[in-house]
């Protein structure tokens, strides 16, 4: 090859390296950028499954009529706070009383022949949320059963469970109508009728497992809706106390309610509740 061609082949070559260097540096620019999508449509798919596994837990541990938490998340929760108290009673000077309140609405049956079982269930979900904005953020409503409720008071003596059970009892007595059919004049010192009554009762005293102790809260129930309602009784005394140094570790079960199934070993609703330690 003559010596002109030469020059002019090696300066074709020399202007097409940095041509094809740009087309290089380009083709990996785009495959980054490419990773770098695809990378964010798979963080934002993880975000988006972890939200809706949020959900489904939170879905799976509440009531679907009244939006506070269910049986199933009683049971756990009250293991889960007997277990707490027996650490800590073995650790610690003193005990770490754990009180339970059953509670029932006396008069929902009329309540229902009155106003039918749909405005009825309104009502009923109403006044659970209510009953919620009662109790602390540590302490635990949900629905045990048809028209009963229990609520689990960590951290709380027989004094302190006492003060909210009667707390309780006034917002159920003082709660008002709801969900009023189209046209009916409103009043707003229409009341529901309803009334509570509550049965209460404390580790270790009433119980060291949760079946014995939620025995205790029912017989206390018994007492408290042979009354009339619109009250509350502490257990009375009956079963003898399970527990102690020789007792087993392992919690007790909490009995099925009302078309449930027994569960193995874990709502507090949302919303503003009272803080503070009680006595």
């Amino acid at each position: 090859m003559s010596t002109p061609l030469l020059l002019q082949a090696l300066a074709v070559l020399g202007a097409a390296a940095p041509v094809a260097a740009g087309v290089t540096v380009l083709r990996r620019r785009r495959a980054g950028a490419g990773q770098g999508g695809r990378e964010a449509e798979l963080l934002a798919k993880i975000a988006e499954l972890a939200a809706e596994r949020d959900e489904l837990r939170r879905t799976a541990s509440c009531d679907p009529l009244t939006g506070v938490w269910n049986y199933r998340h009683l049971q756990l929760t009250l293991d889960q706070e007997i277990e707490r108290a027996r650490r800590a009673e073995a650790t610690a000077a003193e005990p770490r009383p754990l009180s339970v309140l059953m509670v029932e609405l006396v008069g929902f049956d009329g309540l229902v022949a009155e106003h039918g079982r749909s405005r009825a269930n309104g009502m009923l979900r109403d006044l659970a949320q209510r009953l919620a904005v009662e109790i602390r953020s540590c302490d635990t409503l949900g629905r045990y059963g048809g028209e009963e409720f229990l609520v689990l008071l960590p951290d709380t003596a027989p004094e302190g469970a006492t003060q909210v059970a009667e707390r309780l009892c006034w917002s159920v007595r003082r709660h008002r109508l709801t969900d009023r059919h189209p046209g009916e004049p409103a009043d707003p010192e229409a009341r529901s009728g309803l009334t509570a009554a509550i049965g209460l009762a404390v580790l270790p005293r009433d119980g060291a497992h949760a079946a014995v102790l939620l025995r205790a809260a029912d017989r206390a129930l018994a007492e408290a809706r042979a009354a009339g309602g619109d009250c509350w009784r502490p257990a009375p005394p009956g079963e003898p106390v399970l527990g102690g140094p020789g007792a087993s570790s392992v919690p007790g079960k909490v009995s099925p309610g009302p078309g449930e199934d027994s569960l193995t070993p874990h709502a507090t609703t949302g919303g503003p509740r009272p803080t503070g330690d009680r006595p």
